[in-house]
């Protein structure tokens, strides 16, 4: 039976689902997921995809931190899987207690429209501390900069042997943390992660495929690919990449030059391609 939807999707609705105070908080915890999804997911692929979704939920929720009301169809565009993957990986991640989703109405017609997703503060059985009591006045329980502080302080050992540390200092351990760059997209990142682990190497992949994109008006700096085409494209040329890398293809000149070529070589291909260029312009 098909359960009565009761909450009607207003701003004021978005707000009272805010499971944060702050962006920084929010950061940190979709960080802690990441690391969780890493050591309790056994399939590389299934881990790129379930930290892929949550990077796209960490981005779209920002005006109420933490929710984020995108549909289904547009997170597979965005993720570039179909609708129903989407599904499983929504219902792995609320499995894993990293998100729920509430069912939402418009106020114009009261017909169902796309669920508010949102992103669960870190449950405190990951910090061995007793749990929280849920106030039944409050839709969510806050995210507090003190139980974050306890957080990272009861995991420090567990940072230290992830960063190759033998010093026992949180601050030693950040200084060598191996974080992507925020201009690196997501679902690239995660998918030369699965393949490459310093983040350098991530960051000089992407690299070549903003080098690639040429300027095709200086008047405006127009170039000739979309961000959204570059990532595109990027995911096709590292998959190609990959196929050569594991048949043993000799790459003489380097890997990033080899992977420049093919980056060319489809950028080339694509530029001609009607119905590419007018799809994602």
């Amino acid at each position: 039976m098909k359960k009565r939807i009761d909450v009607i999707a207003t701003e004021e609705s978005y707000n009272n689902l805010s499971t944060f105070t702050d962006i920084e908080e929010l950061n940190i915890t979709v960080r802690v997921y990441r690391d969780t999804i890493r050591m309790s997911i056994k399939r590389t692929d299934v881990q790129t995809r379930l930290i892929a979704l949550l990077e796209v939920l960490k981005r779209h929720s920002c005006k109420q931190i933490g929710v984020s009301y995108m549909c289904k169809n547009t997170i597979a565009s965005k993720l570039e899987v179909s609708y129903k993957t989407v599904q499983r990986l929504m219902k792995k991640l609320e499995d894993l207690g990293m998100i729920r989703q509430v069912p939402m109405k418009r106020k114009k017609d009261m017909m169902q429209t796309a669920n508010a997703i949102i992103i669960q503060p870190v449950k405190d059985e990951m910090t061995d501390k007793p749990p929280v009591k849920e106030s039944k006045k409050c839709p969510a329980i806050k995210t507090t900069t003190s139980f974050l502080k306890q957080y990272i302080k009861n995991n420090k050992r567990k940072a230290v042997a992830q960063f190759s540390h033998v010093d026992n200092s949180l601050e030693n351990s950040l200084k060598e943390a191996n974080f992507v760059a925020h201009w690196v997209p997501g679902v690239f990142s995660n998918l030369v992660g699965s393949f490459y682990e310093k983040a350098e190497t991530i960051q000089e992949f992407w690299k070549v495929i903003k080098q690639c994109n040429r300027v095709v008006d200086y008047s405006i700096n127009k170039r000739a690919f979309t961000r959204e085409q570059e990532i595109t494209i990027g995911i096709k040329a590292f998959k190609e990449f990959a196929i050569k890398v594991k048949v043993g293809v000799k790459m003489h000149k380097g890997q990033f030059a080899y992977f420049n070529g093919i980056v060319n070589k489809l950028m080339n291909d694509f530029y001609f391609d009607a119905d590419f260029m007018d799809n994602l312009n």
